[in-house]
Protein backbone atom coordinates (compact mmCIF):
# COMPACT_ATOMS: atom_id res chain seq x y z
CA UNK A 1 0.00 0.00 0.00
CA UNK A 2 1.12 3.78 0.17
CA UNK A 3 2.87 6.00 1.94
CA UNK A 4 -0.39 7.52 3.68
CA UNK A 5 -2.74 4.13 4.53
CA UNK A 6 0.76 2.49 6.19
CA UNK A 7 1.03 5.68 8.10
CA UNK A 8 -3.11 5.89 9.23
CA UNK A 9 -4.81 2.81 8.54
CA UNK A 10 -4.68 -0.09 10.99
CA UNK A 11 -7.09 -2.39 9.67
CA UNK A 12 -5.14 -3.48 6.92
CA UNK A 13 -2.30 -5.13 8.85
CA UNK A 14 0.37 -3.05 10.30
CA UNK A 15 0.70 1.11 10.67
CA UNK A 16 4.24 2.53 10.19
CA UNK A 17 4.89 3.28 13.76
CA UNK A 18 3.90 -0.53 14.49
CA UNK A 19 6.46 -1.49 11.88
CA UNK A 20 9.09 0.69 13.64
CA UNK A 21 7.78 -0.82 17.10
CA UNK A 22 8.25 -4.26 16.04
CA UNK A 23 11.67 -4.23 14.84
CA UNK A 24 13.28 -2.05 17.62
CA UNK A 25 11.87 -4.02 20.10
CA UNK A 26 10.34 -7.39 18.52
CA UNK A 27 10.96 -11.08 18.82
CA UNK A 28 8.96 -12.81 16.49
CA UNK A 29 7.47 -15.91 18.07
CA UNK A 30 5.39 -17.29 15.00
CA UNK A 31 2.92 -17.65 12.96
CA UNK A 32 -0.47 -19.74 12.82
CA UNK A 33 -2.88 -21.26 9.78
CA UNK A 34 -4.30 -17.53 8.97
CA UNK A 35 -0.64 -15.94 7.99
CA UNK A 36 -0.76 -13.79 11.49
CA UNK A 37 2.23 -12.93 13.04
CA UNK A 38 3.14 -13.02 16.89
CA UNK A 39 5.45 -11.25 18.28
CA UNK A 40 6.35 -10.65 21.97
CA UNK A 41 8.71 -7.30 23.47
CA UNK A 42 12.22 -8.60 24.15
CA UNK A 43 11.64 -8.15 28.26
CA UNK A 44 8.47 -10.01 27.75
CA UNK A 45 6.02 -7.59 28.90
CA UNK A 46 3.98 -6.84 25.56
CA UNK A 47 2.24 -8.99 22.95
CA UNK A 48 0.83 -8.35 19.85
CA UNK A 49 0.11 -9.65 16.83
CA UNK A 50 0.30 -8.13 13.20
CA UNK A 51 -2.69 -9.31 11.02
CA UNK A 52 -1.85 -11.07 7.12
CA UNK A 53 -4.98 -9.21 5.93
CA UNK A 54 -8.23 -7.26 7.84
CA UNK A 55 -7.47 -6.58 11.85
CA UNK A 56 -10.17 -8.34 13.37
CA UNK A 57 -9.94 -10.17 16.61
CA UNK A 58 -11.84 -13.40 15.61
CA UNK A 59 -9.12 -14.34 13.35
CA UNK A 60 -7.00 -15.14 15.98
CA UNK A 61 -6.91 -18.95 16.79
CA UNK A 62 -7.85 -20.04 20.67
CA UNK A 63 -4.30 -21.25 21.26
CA UNK A 64 -2.34 -18.13 20.42
CA UNK A 65 -5.61 -16.09 21.92
CA UNK A 66 -4.58 -17.88 25.17
CA UNK A 67 -1.29 -16.89 24.44
CA UNK A 68 -1.18 -13.17 23.62
CA UNK A 69 -3.50 -12.84 26.40
CA UNK A 70 -0.64 -13.94 29.12
CA UNK A 71 -3.40 -17.22 29.64
CA UNK A 72 -0.62 -19.39 28.98
CA UNK A 73 3.13 -18.85 28.87
CA UNK A 74 4.18 -21.04 25.99
CA UNK A 75 2.82 -19.96 22.37
CA UNK A 76 1.36 -22.39 20.37
CA UNK A 77 4.95 -22.70 18.02
CA UNK A 78 5.93 -24.23 21.00
CA UNK A 79 3.86 -27.04 21.99
CA UNK A 80 3.63 -30.40 20.35
CA UNK A 81 -0.28 -29.95 20.75
CA UNK A 82 -2.29 -32.52 18.42
CA UNK A 83 -5.94 -31.72 18.15
CA UNK A 84 -9.04 -33.98 19.64
CA UNK A 85 -11.04 -35.58 17.26
CA UNK A 86 -14.05 -33.75 18.05
CA UNK A 87 -12.39 -30.19 17.42
CA UNK A 88 -12.80 -28.51 15.00
CA UNK A 89 -10.83 -25.97 12.63
CA UNK A 90 -10.51 -22.31 13.36
CA UNK A 91 -13.00 -20.66 11.28
CA UNK A 92 -13.14 -16.56 11.88
CA UNK A 93 -16.88 -14.33 12.49
CA UNK A 94 -17.88 -14.64 8.67
CA UNK A 95 -20.46 -12.02 9.91
CA UNK A 96 -20.78 -9.15 6.98
CA UNK A 97 -19.17 -11.49 4.45
CA UNK A 98 -20.77 -13.65 1.52
CA UNK A 99 -19.97 -16.73 3.48
CA UNK A 100 -21.98 -15.58 6.73
CA UNK A 101 -24.88 -17.90 7.75
CA UNK A 102 -28.00 -17.00 6.43
CA UNK A 103 -30.61 -19.53 7.64
CA UNK A 104 -33.61 -20.77 5.40
CA UNK A 105 -36.03 -18.16 4.43
CA UNK A 106 -33.73 -15.48 5.04
CA UNK A 107 -34.06 -12.85 2.25
CA UNK A 108 -30.41 -12.62 2.43
CA UNK A 109 -29.99 -15.93 1.27
CA UNK A 110 -29.40 -17.12 -2.31
CA UNK A 111 -31.60 -18.51 -3.84
CA UNK A 112 -29.97 -21.28 -6.06
CA UNK A 113 -32.78 -23.21 -7.12
CA UNK A 114 -36.64 -23.10 -6.42
CA UNK A 115 -37.93 -26.54 -5.12
CA UNK A 116 -41.43 -27.41 -6.26
CA UNK A 117 -44.07 -27.16 -3.45
CA UNK A 118 -45.13 -30.50 -1.85
CA UNK A 119 -48.65 -29.50 -0.77
CA UNK A 120 -51.21 -26.99 -2.78
CA UNK A 121 -51.03 -23.29 -0.64
CA UNK A 122 -54.18 -22.82 0.01
CA UNK A 123 -55.97 -19.19 -1.61
CA UNK A 124 -59.37 -17.71 -0.79
CA UNK A 125 -60.13 -18.42 -4.52
CA UNK A 126 -59.89 -21.64 -4.28
CA UNK A 127 -62.77 -22.23 -1.93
Amino acid sequence: MGLFSDLFTWWHGDTLGTRLYTWRKGERVGEDGLGNVYYRERNGTRRWVIYKDLSEASQIPPGWHAWIHFITDEPPSDEDYKPRPWEEAHRPNLTGTYEAYRPPGSVMRPRVHEQPLDYEPWSPDSA
